[in-house]
């Protein structure tokens, strides 16, 4: 193959290498600007909260007794601080996070402790650890594909990619996750190439980092086991018993979390897995989840249903050529190279699939398919590499196929531009945090504001990431009634119960001037 794709490359490659370079400039440039201008969603603030070492339930017990609060007592508990050191965060993780793995979060607090404490600083950890896709991807093509020009047009697809530059933004472990597959990957297909035991330890550790940075990290090794059984015939060959032997020595520094999970867990974490959806419904979300690799406007379920039709023959071009690209490695390429590509796809992607349409559960989400996302794109990598290497009879095959190219990869410059101006998104839930950039707002406009509430916490630490210093909180438990002090220019009640607004509008004589669903303004009764 290296030999076919050498072919009638000599004037161009140089060329397409510099053009390659300047798309991962790009790259690194949207992994970074305006990192800290998104919504800090729910999510996030859970990793906040378990980098600070504090657990969730001591974050609402010693906020919410009534005292008046500032945005430094709430980031109190939100960054690491001299009360709590690394043992707290894995108690904490062990606790209440069970399923989240805590080499993301260990890492992050390091990180954090050494730069400081900021929204932007704990997201950028993520973009500096997604920088190392693109030698990873690079590494794992050099070993599939025993060619670094698919390599090159590997990291030009990761590097623009709408999902992957979303991920990089965001203070989870999905980008550490997405190294760690690549990382196994590539060093699984070196030690089935070398059959030396530094190999097999390597990938042997490979499978260590990867375990404790996402579960999802289980499957991909399910799927590597698959490859190696397959490759190898069913056979007890030497490959087949080192890798047993790795596989074993990686699953086995795995199995003490894993009883953590076991003897610990945590079903409230997925209970948003648990809506039903018609076929058609999951169908749907399916082709917006591969779709989103190249091309990611920023539509989510609460917006107009114009947008998403207009979408739809975006998405069904985007489909038939993931599609073309899947039959073209299968039919050009060795058995080798097709069912590597195939089982990572398919690690992760059938286990979501009978999920979503044999259980009707909802863990299909763009954030889990991420190593299917991989897979495909080295299929797209690899469909893009022959095609415009290839000699043709006539020339505008070729010039088709390199507008197909520009045109995927200025599909993703495009979004990756839209999404680094955004300060909402679709990731960030909008049908339920639509509101909070608005409320931070009207709240922000007052000279001496209170904001006052009963709520949970996390959305009090969420609407806290976006508003001024000058705001302070009074956070009550649910059936207990503030004692408001004077000295305020405004008071505001944030998603409060209707026992606390009934109480406030008796005991205070006042009324509430309902702004929007889960922000009220205390105003004196006439």
């Amino acid at each position: 193959m290296k030999k076919q794709l050498s072919q009638n490359w000599i004037i161009s490659k140089s060329w397409l290498r510099f053009l390659i370079i300047i798309i991962l400039v790009m790259g690194v440039f949207f992994r970074f600007v305006n990192i800290d201008k998104k919504i800090y969603w729910g999510d996030e603030v859970y990793s906040s909260i378990r980098i600070s070492g504090y657990l969730a339930s001591e974050t609402r017990e010693q906020l919410s007794n009534g005292r008046l609060l500032t945005i430094k007592d709430l980031q109190k508990y939100q960054y690491p601080n001299s009360e709590k050191n690394a043992i707290d965060t894995i108690k904490g993780i062990i606790l209440e996070d069970s399923q989240i793995l805590p080499l993301y979060i260990l890492l992050a607090r390091f990180w954090v402790e050494l730069f400081g404490n900021s929204v932007a600083v704990t997201r950028s950890f993520s973009a500096f650890i997604s920088l190392l896709t693109f030698p990873c991807i690079y590494w794992l093509c050099r070993e599939l594909f025993e060619s670094s020009l698919v390599g090159w047009m590997a990291m030009a697809l990761v590097a623009v990619s709408p999902i992957h530059v979303l991920y990089a933004q965001e203070a989870r472990a999905y980008s550490l996750a997405i190294v760690t597959v690549l990382m196994s990957s590539a060093a699984l297909l070196r030690a089935m190439r070398l059959k030396t035991k530094v190999s097999w330890c390597i990938y042997a550790a490979t499978l260590v980092l990867g375990f404790y940075s996402h579960l999802f990290v289980l499957l991909v090794a399910v799927g590597q086991g698959i490859y190696v059984v397959a490759i190898e015939r069913f056979r007890f060959s030497k490959t087949s018993i080192y890798y047993l032997l790795s596989s074993f020595a990686g699953f086995i520094t795995f199995v003490p979390w894993l009883w953590i999970i076991i003897t610990n867990p945590q079903p409230e974490a997925v209970t948003w897995a648990n809506v039903k959806q018609t076929l058609f419904a999951s169908a749907i979300r399916w082709a917006g989840i591969f779709s989103r690799a190249f091309l990611d406007l920023g539509i989510s379920p609460s917006d107009p249903g114009k947008l998403k039709i207009a979408l739809i023959p975006f998405i069904l071009i985007i489909l038939t050529l993931i599609i073309y690209s899947i039959y073209v490695i299968c039919r050009r390429s060795t058995k080798e190279v097709w069912l590597f590509v195939l089982t990572l796809i398919g690690s992760v992607g059938v286990p979501l699939l009978i999920m979503d349409f044999v259980f009707q559960k909802r863990y299909a989400t763009t954030r889990y398919t991420l190593p299917s996302v991989l897979g495909i794109q080295l299929a797209v990598a690899y469909l893009f590499t022959t095609k415009l290497t290839s000699i043709y009879p006539k020339i505008w095959r070729k010039k088709l196929w390199s507008f197909v190219a520009s045109i995927v990869i200025i599909s993703g410059i495009i979004s990756c531009t839209i999404s680094s101006q955004a300060q909402m998104w679709w990731n960030k839930l909008p049908e339920r945090n639509h509101e909070y950039p608005k409320i931070a707002n009207i709240i922000s406009q007052a000279d001496k504001p209170l904001l006052i509430s009963d709520a949970d916490i996390i959305p009090i630490q969420i609407l806290a990431h976006l508003l001024e210093q000058k705001v302070q909180f009074q956070i009550v438990t649910p059936n207990h009634l503030p004692e408001i002090t004077n000295g305020f220019t405004d008071i505001f009640l944030f998603d409060t119960s209707d026992f606390l607004k009934a109480g406030i509008e008796k005991i205070y004589n006042s009324k509430l001037q309902q702004i929007n669903d889960i922000l009220w303004k205390i105003t004196k009764s006439t």
